[in-house]
């Protein structure tokens, strides 16, 4: 019985591979017919291995920060009358920011120019005309009355001698000679010091004109109105702020540079900025000061670049990736 279970399992084993090749020459020559006869290789190009110079960079950080900024303040008190800009207002130098009222400085104003031209009138000065204590008149009227008095004595001198004029008489006009002196001596001083005054109230008119053309706060440079605090009818006081004026055009970006990297940073180094206000896109900058110094929290340079922004898409204060060119490229295949 074993022996004819063998030879059963033989025979079936023999007509499953029998069956398997059948369908496998069926299928190969149904398939054959059909292929592609035609089909070309596929092409693959194929290039030249070489050395060249690959540029490297030093990829840095930082904070981009306005050109300038000016923290405006009043010079003269007064009541705020005019406010011709607002926030976001973009002014030239020497635009008016706010106007305080002028009535009082104008008084004062006067007050100085009046005094002034009393002093003026004294010394007999006309406007433009050069200090000369000779040609002031009480200085000259004194001049007169010692030349007089001189007069007088020369000629009483000579009527002593001839015993004309008693000696008493002589002696009078001697004193007189004197007095006629001392007066001149003491004009001229007079003179002097009131020219002294003249300079101080001169002085005065200039305060007071200053004061007058303070009245209107004026941007000290070009750029953009970045705060107005005051309005029309707040009192300000002297050194009071009333608004702010930066200039982001261009600006102005602090990078920190590790210790290990100083040796390749430089003044005219070109920089490459990308922000993430813009991704995708990259500003250019170029590098303008590098501090001789590093900061000893942190052991590293602080270095400042330049970045032009006349389309005012940058913005003080946004984050920076900066990418600086190494000044030797590195040979790769």
């Amino acid at each position: 019985m074993t022996r004819t279970r063998t030879s059963f399992l033989a025979g079936a084993s023999f007509a499953l591979a029998a069956s398997l090749l059948s369908a496998a020459c069926s299928t190969t020559a149904e398939t054959a017919p059909g292929a592609d006869k035609t089909a070309e290789p596929t092409t693959i190009p194929t290039a030249s291995v070489e050395s060249r110079a690959i540029d490297r960079y030093l990829r840095v950080t930082g904070s981009l920060r306005a050109d300038a900024q000016a923290e405006v303040s009043a010079e003269t008190a007064g009541r705020v009358i005019e406010t011709p800009v607002e926030r976001g207002t973009r002014v030239a130098q020497g635009a008016m920011l706010i106007r305080i009222s002028p009535s009082e400085t104008a008084a004062q104003l006067q007050e100085a120019e009046a005094n002034a031209a009393q002093i003026e009138a004294k010394l007999g000065l006309t406007p433009g005309q050069q200090f000369d204590r000779m040609k002031v008149p009480d200085v000259m009227n004194a001049k007169a009355s010692l030349d007089l008095a001189e007069a007088e004595f020369n000629r009483m001198r000579s009527l002593v001698d001839q015993k004309v004029i008693s000696q008493s008489e002589f002696d009078q006009r001697r004193t007189q000679l004197e007095a006629a002196r001392q007066r001149y001596q003491s004009e001229q001083n007079l003179a002097d010091q009131s020219y002294r005054s003249l300079e101080g109230a001169r002085a005065r008119v200039a305060l007071a004109r200053k004061a007058v053309s303070d009245t209107s706060v004026r941007a000290p440079l070009a750029g953009i109105v970045a705060e107005r605090v005051v309005s029309v009818g707040d009192y300000v006081t002297r050194g009071a702020r009333v608004a702010t004026v930066v200039r982001i055009d261009p600006l102005r970006v602090e990078l920190t540079i590790p210790e290990q990297h100083v040796s390749l940073v430089k003044v005219g180094q070109q920089v490459r900025l990308t922000v993430d206000a813009y991704p995708g896109e990259e500003f250019a900058a170029t590098v303008k000061f590098v501090s001789p110094s590093l900061r000893s929290d942190q052991r590293a340079l602080t270095v400042e670049a330049i970045a032009a922004n006349g389309d005012g898409r940058l913005k003080p204060g946004f984050f920076a990736t900066a990418l600086l060119r190494q000044p030797n490229a590195a040979p790769a295949l």
